[in-house]
């Protein structure tokens, strides 16, 4: 390994991070402008994105079958370059059809972060956890930066040029990477750099089980809040601004400031997976999601604000634990196809939290059930998380 491999790996692993969901969330904010430049209703304009988050779980199957069989700092480069032209496309989109189609473009490409980047960042950490919390940090800033840079783009300049300018950047992310690549300054790890305790087989199968449920219920709750905040804050806080409504900036602005303070949640949750028990961690951040949700329910003034904040925190709080167990009851040679398993059920199967979004609104008229709906998830998922199986179990193995 070279003396800057390790962190350029961590470097661009977590702007590749940022880039998964900023692009995967930039349409949950452009589509309030749509639906006044179209003239279509928000339900109709939001099921056009639900094929790109299906993509976006489905596709990490075998993009982490390719990091395994192929290379994981080559499927890094695949997306950074593969999602800045699925950018660009959608950006020049001239109809629903072709919008469709470069959102799920979007989807395909930023698929590929979760089963490939994680695992490649824990092999290479000699923290995993604390690594996996930094890296964490720019997952929650690309899901902040995504709403208030949309807004942003689409009411000063177009709808287009918030996935235009994004789609540049991210083409010339791209171009770096594979410079750093091919001058030998990234090397991938042939061991993790902290080998896993050992477990035993039944243990594995418990805890493949059980994080099966959690990851569907957590996936869920996560997809339902980052496409449904910027709607929840339109409706629940338009009637406090002289015209009735809120605009794509501001909107984007509050799903901006609860995701910021969502950042600092995943630090704490990878200290937190550093220093305790991992399946405390883990039940802990599930089960108190529930009481918090319930309050944000309740709210229809700035409060939400700093609900949603505190909502999302704990969403994202368990993460670092979370990968770091199925990271120790995962064989090394396996590691990305188990993670790409992981994602297609968290975002992909979970992607019905997407679906939720405009069908309760096109039920309802309003998202006040989504609420009831992800406090549900989130407590089957903390009692399930409970069955586990003890840490104590685990013999660390000695590194060689």
């Amino acid at each position: 390994m070279t003396r800057y491999s390790d962190k350029l790996t961590l470097g661009f692993s977590c702007i590749a991070h940022s880039y998964s969901h900023f692009f995967i969330l930039l349409y949950a904010t452009v589509v309030l402008v749509l639906e006044r430049e179209w003239g279509l209703s928000y339900a109709d304009l939001q099921w056009l994105a639900w094929p790109g988050f299906v993509m976006f779980g489905v596709a990490a199957l075998p993009a982490g079958w390719l990091g395994d069989r192929w290379s994981a700092p080559g499927m890094m480069g695949v997306m950074f370059i593969g999602l800045g032209a699925a950018a660009l496309f959608t950006g020049l989109s001239t109809g629903t059809t072709s919008l469709m189609i470069g959102l799920t473009g979007m989807g395909v490409f930023a698929a590929i972060y979760h089963p490939v980047g994680i695992p490649w960042l824990i092999k290479n950490a000699v923290d995993p956890s604390r690594a996996l919390g930094l890296n964490g940090v720019f997952g929650s800033l690309g899901t902040a930066f995504a709403a208030i840079v949309a807004g942003g783009l689409a009411d000063l300049w177009s709808w287009r040029a918030a996935f235009l300018v994004p789609g540049v950047f991210s083409l010339a992310t791209g171009t770096l990477f594979i410079i750093a690549m091919r001058r030998g300054l990234i090397v991938e790890a042939e061991t993790d750099r902290r080998p896993q305790p050992a477990s035993s087989a039944g243990d594995i199968r418990r805890s493949f089980m059980v994080l099966a449920l959690t990851v569907i219920s957590t996936g869920m709750v996560y997809q339902a809040t980052s496409v449904g905040l910027p709607k929840i804050f339109d409706e629940r806080l338009g009637a406090r601004f002289s015209e009735g409504d809120v605009s794509a900036l501001v909107a984007g602005g509050f799903v901006t400031i609860a995701y910021i303070c969502a950042a600092v949640a995943q630090v704490i949750g990878g200290e937190l997976a550093e220093r305790f028990r991992l399946k405390s961690v883990y039940v802990f951040s599930l089960l108190i999601q529930v009481p918090v949700m319930l309050i944000a329910w309740s709210l229809n003034n700035p409060l939400l604000i700093a609900a949603a904040a505190l909502m999302v925190s704990l969403s994202v709080l368990g993460q670092p634990a979370e990968n770091t167990l199925l990271a120790r009851y995962t064989p090394l040679a396996w590691r990305a196809r188990v993670f790409g398993a992981k994602f297609v059920l968290t975002l992909g199967v979970s992607s019905i939290g997407v679906a939720l979004v405009p069908l309760l609104h096109g039920m309802t008229g309003s998202l006040d059930v989504l609420f009831f709906v992800m406090m549900g998830f989130a407590g089957v998922a903390g009692m399930t998380a409970t069955l586990l199986p003890s840490e104590r179990q685990a013999v660390p193995v000695p590194a060689e």
